[in-house]
């Protein structure tokens, strides 16, 4: 049986990723950026990406696309960057973003196009949302009776990084589960140890890292190794702007450890004054073929060359986990063949 897919808010595909590896054939990606979707048509090249608003896509349009198929799985993550914790900072209350109702426009989409499953991904701040409460109430009403939700971490599913998420899934068909933890510690070390220096690397992904000050250059060396932090380095050595009490993470111009899982990539991974991303012994931040292997991305994965390291940072960080997402969609296969194929 072959089982199809569409990716909404597809990013650079990390999604797409795990899909494919798992085996579903995907058809349609859809996202706005349009730096994303160049980096998303580099690494799926089968797949047909639709580069616009979601709010201007016409979904009997897809289903032309589609050929009017029913597919097996919807999946996606909206976009909902007021409910992350590090724009709540903690706080209980979202922060307003008009980026929070596109959880709406990823009902429309099930309403219109009615697949078989669908999976959702996100912050877990979303459970917060009265948006998210009603939208599992509208899908139950159009057929979806079997949804569950949780919030798990990826690091208990074979990705070398601490990053919670609300998985959400939901099946017309039976009833449907989160997939289990696969409780298999992958570290640091196992994941980014064996690559050369940058400078002695014919991978371009892995050159781009930033380049600092001798000041900041001075404060990066004189960090211990292996998980050490700025504050080992005592209150003389703090840069003002951490000398504030209540201000900034503990965790900026720390490095990573060898043997344990990396903190979450952000937008800022390739940034130390943004988090912990110091390589855990060369003095310098990880690289952006580092930041993507600890996301669980292919060695060979690509992004725009042309695109500033920012932008970069950004494509990774905003990415879904590949392994993850295989593993959470493999659970929904095993869904599909039990009701479709007897």
């Amino acid at each position: 049986m072959k089982l199809l897919s569409i990716d909404l808010f597809s990013g650079v595909g990390g999604l797409s990723e795990g899909l494919r590896q798992a085996g579903f054939d995907t058809k349609l990606a859809f996202e706005i950026d349009e730096l994303a979707s160049k980096a998303y048509s580099i690494n799926h090249k089968k797949v047909k990406v639709i580069t616009k608003d979601i709010r201007d896509v016409d979904i009997a349009e897809v289903r032309k696309l589609l050929n009017n198929k029913t597919i097996h799985l919807l999946a996606g993550c909206p976009p909902c960057q007021g409910f992350s914790s590090i724009r709540r900072l903690n706080r209980a209350e979202p922060v307003e973003d008009e980026r929070n109702s596109l959880i709406n426009e990823y009902v429309s989409f099930i309403e219109g196009l009615m697949p078989y499953t669908f999976m959702m991904e996100n912050v877990p701040g979303l459970s917060l949302s009265p948006d998210f409460h009603k939208a599992i109430k509208e899908l139950k009403k159009i057929g979806y009776e079997h949804i569950v939700y949780k919030v798990v971490n990826v690091k208990d599913y074979g990705v070398p990084q601490n990053r919670k998420r609300l998985v959400m899934v939901g099946s017309r068909l039976g009833p449907i589960q989160i997939a289990k933890p696969i409780n298999k510690k992958v570290t640091v070390r196992e994941k980014i140890a064996n690559l050369p220096k940058p400078e002695e690397s014919s991978d371009y992904f892995h050159k781009i890292f930033p380049k600092h000050t001798h000041r900041i250059q001075e404060l990066i060396r004189d960090i211990p190794h292996d998980g050490g932090s700025r504050k080992d380095l005592g209150a003389s050595r703090q840069l003002k702007c951490h000398q504030k009490e209540n201000v900034g993470f503990n965790d900026v111009y720390g490095r990573l450890r060898w043997d344990d899982y990396s903190t979450t990539i952000t937008g800022g991974c390739l940034n130390p004054s943004k988090g912990r991303f110091l390589h855990p012994e060369q003095d310098r931040c990880i690289s952006a073929r580092e930041a993507s292997l600890l996301q669980s991305f292919p060695i060979d994965y690509k992004f725009p060359s042309d695109a500033p390291i920012s932008k970069i940072a950004l494509m990774i960080g905003n990415a879904l986990p590949p392994e993850f997402c295989k593993i959470q969609v493999e659970e929904i296969k095993s869904h599909l063949y039990f009701y479709l194929n007897g």
